[in-house]
């Protein structure tokens, strides 16, 4: 996948240097990758991918002044969405050293302003209030509702990115208005009051 002409053709709204600030960011982290093990994603093409996967959401996400992105490991989706969201202040909470310190390594570099890295296990932040906040792959929707409640109130959105179990997890005891949109590899799950 081209992931200009993915984005492109998808009509996703990106400031003008987000492309050459991701192209940045795949060097790093392939160099990264070899030594550290980040992440999964090994070549371009499912880099790539990831980084479609990550800033899709900026097509129906609403304007927000502060993100949370839960377990950010590599970059994803928080990373990524900071490169798309410049006006938008992002927290990447990630508890690993070597995948905070990429995630340091990258804002420095980038001279990112608008991200502040936390090296925590989410549980263990002091409460703060954010618009909306984020998590891929780190466990079901009861238990990231729950990390969670600490950091939000009632105007806050949640965007979990799933795959289909996400049908399974949306069970009687969640009772928070939520849509599910799909794309041929993802469900993202959006949780908020007037959807």
């Amino acid at each position: 996948m081209d992931l200009k002409t993915a984005l492109t053709h998808d009509k996703i709204d990106l400031p003008s240097d987000f492309f050459q600030k991701v192209q940045r960011y795949k060097e790093h982290l392939f160099q990264w990758n070899r030594v550290h093990n980040l992440t999964g994603a090994k070549n371009e093409q499912t880099l790539n991918e990831f980084i479609y996967d990550a800033v899709f959401p900026v097509t129906f996400l609403p304007k927000v002044a502060k993100l949370m992105d839960i377990g950010t490991g590599a970059g994803f989706p928080g990373m990524i969405l900071a490169f798309a969201l410049p006006q938008t202040e992002v927290t990447l909470v990630e508890p690993l050293t070597k995948r905070a310190s990429f995630l340091q390594f990258i804002k420095a570099d980038l001279e990112l302003k608008n991200v502040k890295v936390v090296k925590k296990r989410v549980e263990e932040m002091e409460p703060e209030l954010f618009d909306l906040i984020t998590s891929r792959a780190v466990t079901d929707t009861k238990m990231l509702l729950d990390l969670s409640k600490n950091f939000r109130n009632a105007d806050s959105k949640l965007l979990f990115y799933k795959g289909e179990k996400v049908f399974d997890e949306m069970s009687a005891d969640i009772s928070m208005q939520h849509k599910i949109i799909e794309t041929n590899k993802r469900h993202y799950l959006l949780l908020g009051e007037d959807l």
